[in-house]
């Protein structure tokens, strides 16, 4: 199942997940994006967004206005749900109107694995390689690997350093596609937030800060996170073609 969370108070953008994306607004656009791969559900604290989500056809769960975050609120969808534990959860951000289909297969087939191999992991994510100047960017965060393609550290500095300063290095970035069983979302969310999830304002890395692993996919994307009215304008650029 995909679930979206929903928040419709945004700090950076106010009502984001609403403004118009090609003639829908960003949710549903984004519900649409993901509807071929698995069941879609919207997880919101909003009766506006539960209507929207009836009206073009997608479930919607209401959900506390007192999350912190995405994750604790499909968290809660799911229960409310009432969905199996082995049940095969991927959290898309209702921001990403544009996330191309194959990344999110990509994901839940990684998951799937995760399932039938019994494999000690608890979440699941993916990364794209990007240049050495998006690397500067704070806002992309970045990933380490490890010799298994699960995560080290994820930082919003620019890592790892590379010391002779190589002009064409590039760096693993995060795209923000989570991928659970419901089992290792409750357990996640049971979890006490971490020192260093406090100080980079990344919640995965309190799953590395109590001896979790985070399997970590490499996929192709051009797709962004909408945060800001300047990111609005850029994907329309990028995509309205």
């Amino acid at each position: 199942m995909i679930i979206i969370p929903a928040r419709l108070n945004s700090s950076r953008f106010a009502n984001k997940i609403l403004v118009d994306i090609l003639g829908l607004p960003m949710v549903i656009k984004t519900a649409k994006q993901v509807s071929s791969l698995d069941k879609v559900v919207i997880a919101t604290d909003s009766q506006e967004v539960i209507d929207l989500a009836k009206e073009h056809g997608f479930e919607a769960v209401m959900t506390s206005s007192s999350h912190q975050s995405g994750t604790d609120r499909i968290n809660e969808a799911v229960n409310i749900l009432e969905l199996d534990d082995d049940e095969v959860i991927v959290n898309v951000q209702g921001d990403e109107p544009f996330i191309e289909p194959e990344v999110i297969q990509a994901v839940i087939n990684r998951v799937k694995k995760v399932k039938e191999n019994t494999e000690d992991i608890m979440i699941t994510s993916c990364y794209k390689e990007i240049s050495s100047d998006l690397a500067d960017d704070p806002n992309h965060v970045k990933v380490i690997l490890d010799e298994n393609s699960n995560a080290i550290y994820f930082s919003r500095a620019k890592i790892p350093y590379h010391r002779d300063h190589y002009d064409n290095s590039s760096y693993c970035g995060h795209l923000g596609i989570y991928g659970f069983t419901k089992k290792s979302l409750n357990d996640f969310c049971k979890l006490v937030p971490s020192k260093l999830e406090k100080i980079e304002k990344l919640e995965q890395l309190r799953a590395l800060d109590n001896g979790h692993k985070i399997a970590m996919v490499k996929v192709k994307s051009k797709s962004f996170g909408i945060d800001t009215e300047e990111d609005l304008k850029n994907a329309l650029k990028l995509f309205n073609k």
